[in-house]
């Protein structure tokens, strides 16, 4: 008799012929691994809003924060935002608490498998409200979005990770766990906008300015450890009154990942981690972490978020759907004598 080993989704067969088939544990895959950082940042933003200074009103407070997202914003933009930041300060401990009661609702039901769809789907509304009237859609329309302070908004990114990483396959092989849900071509298109776009906002004459990059990271310094000051302290002393050419080489760097996902896979694992790279670097050195360890932060920016969309990008090694049905021979055919 053959010893056989057949590779399946959910179930390993292992032993003699008609032994009892054996269950076998789900594989972690990689959109599931993606789903749960997802959910941990979630987490996260849900116990930074419940910090202290968030049941507070005041222009440093919660509402106070609400309310100056609306300077600058066209009207239909500015009096929804206004309308919202003086409910909430009326209201700051009740509405701050549900607030921040969503978000860890959010993280919890994306890590729990049944309720994945859900968690995400309600993710996406709940993004798109806040980018609304908790970022004022980002300030990508008063002319000072930058990458470097989380342009397009931060809030945003969830959404978009809530659509490439939905739990559904479009029953084709994707190259990467973004297409799976929405296929490649769409995928690349997605990713293409948002880097077009941050490269776009890097090069707006607010941070083509002399002193653009440098009173941004300048500005992010205060309340931080020294260790993270001197390091913000270095990149504002690099970038002092070299506004333009900041501008332009971080606009090269953004042009390049745009357009990575669209080259070979070799070359685009190489933009992909230019693009952790550059995520990396812009939550340290301009975002300061995104504000945590200061006591002021409501969400950890897009810095982590850009690293994750980067590896929902990574290229796949796709396996040819004859060979994950071919069984596997775990050793040579044993014989008896009275066979032979």
């Amino acid at each position: 008799m053959t010893d056989v080993a057949v590779a399946g989704n959910r179930t390993a067969w292992r032993g003699r012929l008609g032994a009892v088939p054996v269950a076998a544990r789900p594989s972690l895959d990689a959109r599931r691994a993606l789903q749960l950082g997802l959910a941990a940042i979630w987490l996260l933003d849900g116990v930074l809003q419940y910090q202290g200074f968030m049941f507070t009103n005041g222009a440093n407070g919660f509402s106070g924060m609400l309310a100056g997202t609306a300077a600058g914003n066209p009207a239909v933009i500015a009096k929804p935002i206004t309308w919202d930041a003086n409910l909430v300060d009326h209201h700051i401990v009740l509405l701050n608490a549900i607030f921040a009661t969503i978000q860890l609702l959010l993280g919890l039901g994306i890590a729990f498998r049944p309720t994945v769809r859900m968690a995400l789907a309600a993710s996406i509304l709940w993004s798109i409200g806040v980018w609304w009237f908790g970022e004022g859609l980002g300030g990508v329309l008063i002319g000072g979005a930058s990458p470097l302070n989380g342009a397009p908004g931060a809030v945003i990114l969830y959404a978009l990770l809530a659509v490439l990483l939905w739990p559904a396959d479009r029953g084709t092989a994707a190259p990467f766990v973004a297409a799976r849900a929405v296929g490649a071509h769409v995928a690349r298109a997605l990713w293409a906008v948002l880097w077009l776009s941050l490269a776009y906002f890097a090069l707006t004459p607010d941070n083509r300015a002399p002193q653009g990059a440098n009173g941004m990271i300048a500005g992010m310094e205060s309340g931080e450890p020294v260790w993270l000051q001197d390091l913000m302290k270095g990149a504002a002393s690099l970038t002092a009154n070299q506004g333009l050419a900041t501008s332009v080489a971080l606009a090269v760097a953004l042009l390049l990942i745009a357009v990575g996902v669209y080259l070979p896979a070799t070359i685009a694992k190489v933009t992909l981690v230019l693009a952790i790279v550059v995520a990396a670097l812009i939550w340290v050195f301009a975002q300061a972490l995104g504000g945590i360890l200061a006591g002021g932060a409501t969400d950890v920016n897009s810095g982590p978020l850009l690293a994750l969309l980067a590896l929902a990008y990574w290229p796949l090694r796709i396996v040819p759907a004859a060979h994950a049905m071919t069984p596997v021979v775990a050793g040579p055919p044993v014989v008896s004598e009275k066979e032979a």
